[in-house]
């Protein structure tokens, strides 16, 4: 697999760097010598000092730039275009979660909606090389085919998350079209690993483990027809990301959309079985997760399954991390991180 060199002479302005995709991705560029601008309003959707660790870990190098913004402020987001002039802009800064979006959706119509808004106003007005923005595999609902595939109807989002999401893409197309701004948006597919995101599920069973309480699995204990999730480790994701940074879509059509997924569903219950067997090597004790079994939640879909092959054709990439070594990694920085021992 042949590398895609990125532009060192470019400016790369990255939304949501102190989050958990936006931190890694802003570590690889910076590794290759690239002027990162990373911004983050730093909300306390999870716990605040993951993402000042994360910040201070991309502080040690000298060409990266943190500005604390909302981009739901739209005159502190144009006053960020106007000060660094970024060349490629990636906004991955997002009210994330399924669940969170049915208790409080207000946060997702502001960073989701007006947000995204405002990044597009930025990049019309201060015009740029490429905008990539993240989209999320639930845009695909309860979507009976699989794998799914970009070409595929996503019109009936099962939750204000994924509704969110698919209007981002429809905003994108627009601004696109109208102005031929280079865009593309990623369908991220349940990304995971060291430094992830606390609400996800692997991240909070082995909290819950280490805290001595049960874990609850939203599948009614139904293991022949279990969940299955495309779970894609981080490092994957955000290879993808920067094969997809260098080739911007042409003016013909100037706005593409791919899914970014593993390609290789698997069961939740092996996932989750694979974690304990993962964490029993991290900690050199047997791990065994308390399980209390309950019904699919609200929003919730059963399957999620990527079809990778337009980013394959797009790019040349493929994912390549199984949830063994994945998880492995995981386990292992937890159990470091928080002296689980």
């Amino acid at each position: 697999m042949n590398d895609i060199p990125v532009d060192n002479t470019k400016t790369f302005l990255i939304t949501g760097a102190a989050g958990f995709i936006g931190y890694y991705l802003s570590k690889r560029l910076l590794e290759q010598g690239s002027r990162v601008i990373g911004i983050d309003n730093i909300n306390d959707y999870y716990d605040v000092n993951l993402k000042h660790d994360r910040l201070n870990q991309l502080k040690l190098f000298s060409r990266f730039e943190f500005r604390r913004v909302d981009i739901s402020y739209k005159d502190l987001i144009i006053k960020v275009f106007e000060d660094y002039k970024p060349n490629i802009v990636v906004n991955l800064a997002a009210q994330a979660g399924v669940r969170y979006s049915i208790e409080n959706p207000d946060m997702y119509i502001q960073s989701n909606i007006v947000g995204f808004f405002n990044i597009l106003e930025a990049c019309r007005n201060h015009p740029v090389d490429h905008l990539v923005y993240a989209s999320s595999s639930s845009v695909y609902g309860s979507n009976k085919k699989v794998p799914f595939e970009e070409s595929d109807v996503v019109d009936q989002p099962e939750s204000l998350y994924a509704a969110t999401k698919k209007s981002n893409e429809l905003m994108a197309h627009t601004y696109s079209h109208l102005y031929k701004i280079p865009v593309t948006g990623l369908r991220f597919f349940t990304v995971y690993g060291p430094m992830g995101r606390p609400d996800m599920a692997y991240y909070g069973f082995t909290q819950k483990y280490f805290a001595g309480e049960s874990i609850k699995i939203f599948n009614n204990g139904d293991f022949k027809n279990d969940l299955y999730r495309d779970f894609t480790y981080v490092d994957d994701i955000v290879e993808g990301i920067e094969r997809v940074l260098s080739i911007a879509p042409t003016e013909t059509v100037s706005h593409k959309v791919f899914n970014i997924g593993n390609n290789s569903p698997e069961k939740l219950m092996v996932f989750i079985d694979t974690l304990e067997k993962c964490l029993s090597r991290a900690t050199g004790r047997k791990v065994i997760f308390n399980k209390i079994f309950e019904p699919i939640k609200l929003g919730d879909v059963p399957v999620t399954y990527a079809s990778t092959d337009l980013l394959q054709h797009a790019v040349g990439f493929k994912p390549r991390t199984s949830i063994e070594e994945g998880l492995q990694k995981f386990a292992d920085w937890y159990v470091e991180y928080y002296d689980a021992k």
